[in-house]
């Protein structure tokens, strides 16, 4: 009984720990999901700043390319957040937005960090995946008879923190949408930050 009493609590903390993992975790892109971001935010105090990320055109991508080559693109783009300097945290926010926290640094700080990243979106290329290419490299691996096709995305950046008329990290999440709303309509593939009438591609 004792034994299976243990092996019981085993299988709960297993269940508990893939669902934490689920809820927090967002399994294609490898970065805290959704409901990390809720949390992390609501820790935010002092000053700090917030991105939206969003990739250019990804619907047009998708159906140029298919799901598989816009899941690779969501991917690509999750690992250069991932290496945003400055202090900055990266989320998945959902579908291809994403979200960066940079606590302690004001919209000015964080922006050079953010340029960064969103020039080393643009300058990386990625190959397109043949339909029939197998899932496990082969021994000998036959020479494509077609060349391989590299391809590239691009990404608008709202920067926003906290001010008189935004003062809760909801609202200036708020804020940094607009704000990335604001890129997309001044021609995509540049940072915008809120009250900035700068709108020039870097």
């Amino acid at each position: 009984k004792l034994t299976f009493a243990a092996a019981q609590v085993v299988l709960l903390l297993g269940v508990i720990e893939d669902s934490y993992r689920l809820a927090y975790h967002d399994q294609l892109t490898e970065l805290p999901g959704r409901r990390a971001l809720d949390e992390a935010l609501h820790t935010l105090e002092g000053e700090y700043t917030i991105a939206m990320i969003d990739v250019d055109h990804f619907k047009r991508f998708n159906d140029r390319h298919g799901h598989k080559a816009g899941d690779e693109a969501l991917r690509m783009v999750a690992a250069e957040l991932r290496k945003v300097k400055g202090g900055g945290r990266a989320f998945r926010y959902g579908g291809e937005e994403f979200t960066v926290l940079f606590s302690g640094a004001t919209p000015k700080d964080s922006r050079e960090h953010l340029e960064a990243v969103r020039e080393a979106i643009a300058d990386r290329k990625f190959a397109i995946r043949a339909p029939n290419r197998p899932r496990k490299k082969p021994n000998r691996p036959k020479k494509p008879s077609r060349p391989v096709r590299l391809i590239s995305v691009t990404v608008s950046v709202g920067v926003a923190g906290p001010n008189a008329r935004s003062s809760t990290p909801d609202s200036v999440l708020r804020s940094a949408d607009r704000a990335m709303y604001r890129a997309k309509n001044a021609g995509r593939n540049r940072v915008v930050t809120t009250g900035d009438t700068r709108a020039a591609k870097r």
